[in-house]
């Protein structure tokens, strides 16, 4: 079952010599974890808003689902947490008036923020304010889960321990996931399909299944090898990150 259509025709800034997206298209199945991989500015955080509906200013069409109005959870580089509500209340402020607090209870002892719940934003490290934010994306029980590097500038451990939390979380409530990245090793850990992305104007280059079973995720070794072959077998992508 398609969970989602992307068909980009244009998408130009006013000015620009150039469209940043032409002829861009992409399905994901349902439950499907795709990452997109490109370069700093080749287009991707455009791509996100657009099917978030956040940029309208473009030809084409995005088909979510089968409903006229999808729920889509966004993850932002920044946590963008309200600094004025704990870390509970800014999980409750999205979610449904009737929900069941085991809900909350459920994400907070998964992502192991559950000490924290009553904590301030700003009493959190960058970490686990991260997580905040992966909990209020997952809680409204989204059509479509997009992450735009939710991991940048994390040192490596916590990168990696964060994304353990976020697949033991996607595990145990299956979305469909599109994931933005620069990092060929993260993308490898945590996808099903790699997507290759090139600018001017952005388009596919490359669609790469990731053979790696998902309990070899938790293994360097075999992640490093597997990006080796990439690299080998697939050259056009050594530009693309």
């Amino acid at each position: 079952m398609t969970a989602m259509h992307i068909n980009i025709q244009n998408k130009t800034y006013p000015k620009a010599t150039a469209p940043t997206i032409a002829d861009f298209k992409l399905s994901l199945k349902a439950n499907e974890f795709v990452c997109l991989v490109g370069a700093s500015g080749c287009g991707k955080t455009t791509l996100l808003n657009i099917i978030a509906n956040l940029d309208k200013k473009f030809q084409g069409e995005i088909v979510i689902g089968t409903q006229q109005h999808p729920k889509i959870g966004y993850i932002f580089q920044n946590p963008r947490l309200l600094p004025w509500r704990t870390v509970r209340e800014n999980i409750d402020l999205v979610m449904e008036q009737d929900h069941s607090p085991a809900v909350i209870n459920a994400l907070l002892d998964t992502m192991q923020l559950t000490e924290v719940q009553h904590s301030y934003p700003e009493q959190l490290s960058l970490g686990m304010s991260r997580r905040v934010s992966i909990i209020r994306a997952f809680a409204i029980d989204p059509d479509l889960l997009i992450m735009d590097e939710p991991f940048v500038s994390l040192d490596p451990p916590t990168a990696r321990q964060i994304r353990s939390h976020l697949y033991n979380l996607w595990q145990q409530r299956p979305h469909t996931v599109l994931f933005v990245t620069h990092d060929l090793r993260e993308a490898i850990a945590l996808a099903d399909r790699l997507i290759f992305l090139s600018a001017g104007p952005m388009r596919v280059v490359s669609e790469i299944p990731v053979p790696i079973s998902r309990n070899e995720r938790d293994d360097e070794t075999a992640i490093e090898l597997f990006r080796q072959q990439l690299l080998q077998n697939y050259p056009e992508i050594k530009g693309l990150l």
